[in-house]
């Protein structure tokens, strides 16, 4: 049996192999930094939601004046104190959060770093290392160490055991590392200490007890959270927000993407790579079209229709958005391999996120093809001949 015939447009973009490798690597770079900044804004995103997602509780207090969680501002511990009287309510857990200053007990750098103050006798976080590390955080000056923090705090992880514990200082006070666990840092946190509320308030002599940043709220079961928050919100005064989980994480994710710059940078970056990318498949289909011109016009003169003219050339940009998209993927694996090692960010390369700008991806050479085609639409035959 014969075989099928190679595809007309894989024939004219094989024809010239030094122009048809300057579009697929046009193609795969434009993939690769669509791949790249989508990546990024991801991880911005779910990084900055470790603690929203890990802290167990059905409703969080949070200062009106506080822009994220690594800055909060305070507000009085009354509010907690204040929706504990709802009959919703089972029970409710202050958090002192503020940045530290850490010294490397290996090179006496100083770096900041957050430091958590939390109820020791409460099981507040789901994290690995916290439960069966939260009986040691009633000694005084000790606390647990993230053993994702980024390296600049020393090697805490490598070198902590239960028979080498480790010494240094926080804001210029001796404390004790017993114990590890994992959280991972952000694009505003670099690394992360946890400690009871005493020790914490011991590092920060100056900040009042009745002073917190955080007040987490734990409803009675089978207590609705949306309404609980509703009737808590009517309760308390409007110096605090009443959020729900989804609210918090919505609330942090919306300050990230919209009154930083970071989110816009990384969207407009995904943008770019698509007009970028547009481009090259535009420059490249418009030259090919303008070469066959004739070839295009006797086409027409014999009886083709536009529609079949047109077939060639999408079928030229399909061919293009595929020979370029697997490098350009494959690249983009590697990258986010190597970035995640180096930033301790959660960069992974999703299914959804691959399948979503290969359709980018199709599209573009899609709609590069088409513009590419205006000249082949007015085209006639009698004028090239």
């Amino acid at each position: 049996m014969a075989a099928e015939p190679a595809p007309l447009g894989w024939l004219q973009l094989k024809h010239r192999p030094l122009r048809l490798a300057v579009a697929v690597a046009g193609i795969a770079f434009a993939v690769l930094l669509i791949l790249m900044q989508l990546g990024f804004r991801a991880a911005l995103f779910e990084s900055t939601l470790r603690f929203h997602e890990r802290f167990r509780y059905d409703i969080a207090l949070f200062s009106t004046d506080s822009v994220f969680i690594v800055r909060p501002a305070p507000f009085t511990i009354r509010r907690l104190y204040e929706a504990l009287g709802s009959p919703d309510v089972a029970s409710v857990s202050p958090v002192y959060i503020f940045p530290a200053t850490w010294k490397n007990p290996w090179n006496n750098e100083r770096r900041s770093i957050n430091a958590v103050g939390l109820d020791p006798t409460r099981d507040l976080l789901e994290t690995p290392g916290f439960a069966e590390n939260l009986h040691r955080l009633g000694a005084q000056d000790v606390v647990l160490f993230d053993r994702a923090s980024r390296p600049e705090f020393g090697p805490v992880a490598a070198q902590w055991s239960d028979d080498r514990q480790i010494e240094t200082e926080v804001n210029d006070r001796a404390v004790e590392v017993v114990g590890l666990v994992e959280i991972g840092p952000s694009f505003g946190i670099d690394g992360t200490l946890l400690t009871s509320v005493d020790n914490w308030l011991r590092l920060f002599p100056e900040r009042p007890r009745n002073q917190i940043q955080l007040g987490l709220v734990t409803l009675k079961p089978g207590v609705d959270p949306v309404a609980a928050r509703d009737r808590l919100r009517a309760k308390v005064p409007p110096d605090v927000l009443v959020m729900t989980k989804a609210d918090f994480a919505a609330r942090e994710k919306a300050y990230w993407n919209g009154a930083t710059p970071i989110g816009y940078v990384f969207a407009f970056g995904a943008i770019m790579g698509l007009v970028v990318g547009a481009i090259i498949v535009y420059q490249i289909l418009f030259a090919d079209v303008s070469e066959h011109l004739r070839e295009y016009a006797t086409l027409r003169a014999i009886g083709y229709r536009n529609r079949f003219v047109a077939g060639i050339v999408l079928q030229q940009a399909a061919i293009l958005a595929v020979l370029g998209y697997l490098p350009g993927m494959a690249a983009s694996w590697w990258l986010y391999r190597s970035a995640a090692h180096a930033t301790r960010l959660p960069l992974h390369l999703t299914a959804e996120r691959a399948s979503t700008v290969f359709l980018l991806t199709l599209a573009m050479c899609a709609l590069s093809g088409f513009l590419a085609l205006r000249k082949v639409r007015r085209l006639d035959p009698a004028e090239v001949f």
